[in-house]
């Protein structure tokens, strides 16, 4: 049995490797895949923003030579919603509509948020806490499990996030518990955002992008920039500053949790990794700019007092052959 400490958050800003920028963060590997993994912490975190699930943030990973998460960003501010790297999650918001001025709703990874006006709710926007939650790590050599415990009158849960490098593979698993403590529902959805970066190539025809269905329907984009042939995204130029990509569903998945099953693939790094999970997909949203491809499968989140649910994203990492 693994020997996995369970250390307070704020410990992890004394650790040599954390003197960068104050940044908590941890390292694991496996022998193959090695991986940094920055940490949530509300007054030193990397990322304090109330759009993305805070736990989770892979700043870099490694194999065979190839780099496959980082960076993807020009300009950082700890604040921005999008100062994010790996393959992040956002829960929807919960209760934003109904609830009146200086009333609170909920952002599952962030916390209890305000609502300090009447419009509409924008992601992107930053939101003031009402209760942030509390986070807790636990750290081996080749896992780290996020948990976020929060209590109010309200909303209450325990959420719960590991992730794991297997053994003897080029393979990191994302398996998640979110469990209901509290007296209201949890009902809203969550969808991954992998901001792949894949030794750094720039969005163009190195990228594919590949599906397990055959993608329907057509959509209105940048002018030959991406090509949809059967189960692929395939790109004719490289993406410009000016290009503003974004598609709200790529139709043509099924109920099935085997249609979810994504390959990103760059052929001139020569590399590429699996996405697979466990769920159905409820929607199949696509967005990519001109450091980074993404495909944005959601699925649903219900749990009810008492009750807990849990899902799984299994990452396989490769090289293509010649």
């Amino acid at each position: 049995m693994k020997n996995i400490k369970l250390l307070p958050i704020l410990l992890f800003i004394f650790f040599p490797v954390c003197a960068q920028n104050n940044v908590p963060r941890v390292y694991i590997s496996n022998g193959q895949i090695k991986a940094l993994l920055y940490l949530p912490d509300n007054a030193k975190g990397y990322y304090r923003g109330t759009r993305f699930d805070r736990s989770g943030i892979v700043a870099s990973l490694k194999y065979e030579g190839h780099e496959f998460f980082g960076k993807w960003f020009d300009k950082y501010d700890p604040f921005t919603h999008d100062a994010i790297m790996g393959p992040v999650e956002e829960f929807g918001e919960e209760g934003y509509e109904n609830t009146p001025l200086g009333g609170t709703f909920l952002k599952l990874g962030v916390g209890l948020l305000i609502k300090p006006d009447a419009k509409p709710y924008d992601h992107f926007r930053l939101y003031p806490f009402k209760n942030p939650g509390k986070w807790k790590v636990k750290t081996s050599g080749d896992e780290v499990v996020y948990i976020q415990t929060l209590k109010d009158e309200s909303y209450s849960y325990i959420y719960e996030k590991h992730i794991r490098l297997t053994a003897g593979k080029p393979e990191m698993v994302i398996s998640h518990r979110l469990r209901n403590i509290g007296k209201l529902p949890l009902s809203t959805n969550v969808y991954d955002h992998n901001f792949p970066v894949i030794d750094k190539q720039a969005v163009g025809p190195g990228y594919v992008i590949s599906f397990p269905f055959k993608i329907t329907g057509s959509f209105d984009g940048p002018d030959k920039l991406l090509y949809i042939n059967d189960k692929k995204l395939t790109y004719q130029r490289d993406q410009t500053l000016s290009d503003m990509l974004y598609i709200d569903d790529l139709p043509g998945y099924s109920d099935s949790s085997k249609d979810y099953d994504f390959r990103y693939e760059n052929l001139k790094a020569g590399a590429g990794f699996r996405v697979t999970g466990d769920k159905p997909i409820i929607k199949l949203a696509y967005w990519s700019s001109t450091t980074t491809v993404c495909a944005e499968p959601y699925i649903k989140v219900e749990v009810q007092p008492g009750e807990e649910i849990t899902w799984e994203l299994k990452y396989e990492f490769y090289q293509l052959k010649n």
